[in-house]
């Protein structure tokens, strides 16, 4: 039996809320001028780790096929968002790293983000919305396979 406070339909409001702050990002990059990078490419180089990540690791992390996730990074190296650098742990690997020119998109995006935060902290309360980012956070230790702590 389900607890009433426990709707089935959490998902999609954990969705919804997510394509929201994602499209109003995407939306201030592009005001910002940036209109060389597609909704997927960004979805792509969010995932990248400070000191590179793996394509393999993007393409999981993203959801998407191995080969889906190499065009991306493809596309956003010919674009200099990212660079292919030797992974130190392994000789035979290679890592993408974040550009100079991609970390001045993602400071953009962040405060876009601090915007949108902003405004939800408006509308439910900022002790609410900061109990609900504890509560992900809290989640986060189980179902994000890819999260450090």
């Amino acid at each position: 039996m389900t607890d009433s406070r426990q709707r089935p339909e959490l998902g999609i409001l954990l969705f919804v809320a997510n394509r929201a702050l994602e499209q109003r990002v995407f939306d201030a990059i592009v005001a910002a001028g940036v209109t060389d990078i597609t909704l997927a490419q960004a979805r792509i180089a969010a995932r990248i780790a400070p000191d590179g990540s793996r394509v393999s690791d993007l393409a999981e992390q993203a959801r998407v096929t191995k080969q889906s996730a190499a065009s991306l990074v493809e596309q956003l190296e010919k674009a200099q968002y990212v660079e292919r650098v030797p992974d130190p742990t392994d000789g035979r690997a290679r890592l993408v790293r974040l550009t100079p020119r991609l970390q001045r998109v993602a400071r953009v995006a962040d405060a876009e983000v601090a915007r949108v935060l902003a405004e939800w902290a408006d509308h439910v309360g900022a002790d609410r919305l900061h109990q609900l980012h504890e509560i992900l956070r809290d989640l986060r230790a189980i179902t994000d396979p890819w999260w450090h702590s």
